[in-house]
């Protein structure tokens, strides 16, 4: 509980953060809109874009505001990016490819991670917040809908790049087969796991906040319990499903018995008929391994 003087020392630092401030070390003011930092990345609009104190119905709306209003940009940079690596991708510029999906790949964790702190909001003040928000729903986000729409380019680029090697997703993944394609292939699956991820993390959130059930329905009129399917749609189901058919392809027959002493030979004979990886290197032609 706050005495009536430590509410006036907070009301006081309050006022103090919503004033222009002193550097003493640039010896210049911050927060009148004046400075390079300030112009460049438009401080003042951009800060001014959450409601006012004044118009708050809750104070974790700050709070919920800022973290959505995070998401559709980090959204609007990753389908950015996702832009130029299908352009690397139907130049066969696959390390570019790599690299520029590791970008994507940490941007859909940095989302995932903001969705702890929206974890913090206990339901009764979503509750509160939840009756100013409208018929709102994630399916409307510009940033979701957009990233989805880029990686469906990214999946048809994907098919491009098969098809001008020759090679489906099944030799790609076979002993022997490209690596330079399979390492491209496992960054996009990473991607797509990423992807799920944070839709996994929404679903939680949801869960805490609202509960899921098929008698609780989003704003949008959808149950809550819809939600469980969509975070495991995936972005490129053809990845995914090429897993099912290695698998389906599977025989148990050329391993050996636990416990059973490995000879080389017979190690090098397993790598022949698709075993480890490392030994099944040196016996398929450099061709079928990578080509530029």
């Amino acid at each position: 509980m706050h005495s009536s003087t430590d509410y006036s020392h907070a009301e006081k630092l309050k006022h103090e953060l919503t004033q222009p401030l002193f550097n003493p070390m640039l010896k210049k003011w911050v927060g009148k809109g004046e400075l390079d930092y300030e112009r460049y990345l438009q401080t003042g609009t951009l800060l001014g874009l959450q409601s006012s104190e004044a118009e708050r119905v809750s104070h974790d709306e700050l709070m919920f505001q800022i973290v959505h209003q995070s998401q559709e940009l980090y959204l609007k940079l990753a389908s950015r990016e996702v832009v130029e690596v299908v352009a690397e991708m139907d130049r066969d510029a696959l390390w570019a490819v790599v690299a520029r999906l590791a970008r994507v790949q940490k941007i859909l964790q940095c989302i995932s991670a903001e969705m702890a702190v929206l974890e913090t909001m206990t339901p009764d003040s979503y509750q509160v917040i939840r009756r100013s928000l409208g018929n709102g729903s994630g399916q409307e986000s510009p940033g979701y809908n957009t990233f989805r729409l880029a990686a469906t380019g990214l999946e048809s680029a994907m098919e491009r790049m098969l098809a001008r090697r020759g090679v489906t997703l099944l030799q790609v993944y076979s002993a022997g087969g490209p690596e330079d394609l399979k390492h491209v292939c496992e960054n996009l699956v990473t991607m797509d796991e990423g992807f799920q991820g944070w839709l996994f993390a929404h679903f939680q959130l949801v869960r805490r906040t609202i509960g899921v059930d098929r008698s609780v329905k989003a704003l949008d009129g959808l149950p809550t319990q819809v939600l469980a399917g969509r975070m495991t749609l995936p972005l490129f189901r053809a990845l995914w499903d090429v897993r099912v058919e290695m698998t389906a392809g599977w025989k148990r027959e050329g391993g050996y018995a636990t416990g059973v002493h490995r000879a080389p030979d017979d190690l090098r004979e397993q790598a022949r008929a698709g075993g480890c990886p490392m030994h099944a290197h040196a016996s398929f032609p450099q061709e079928l391994r990578s080509q530029p």
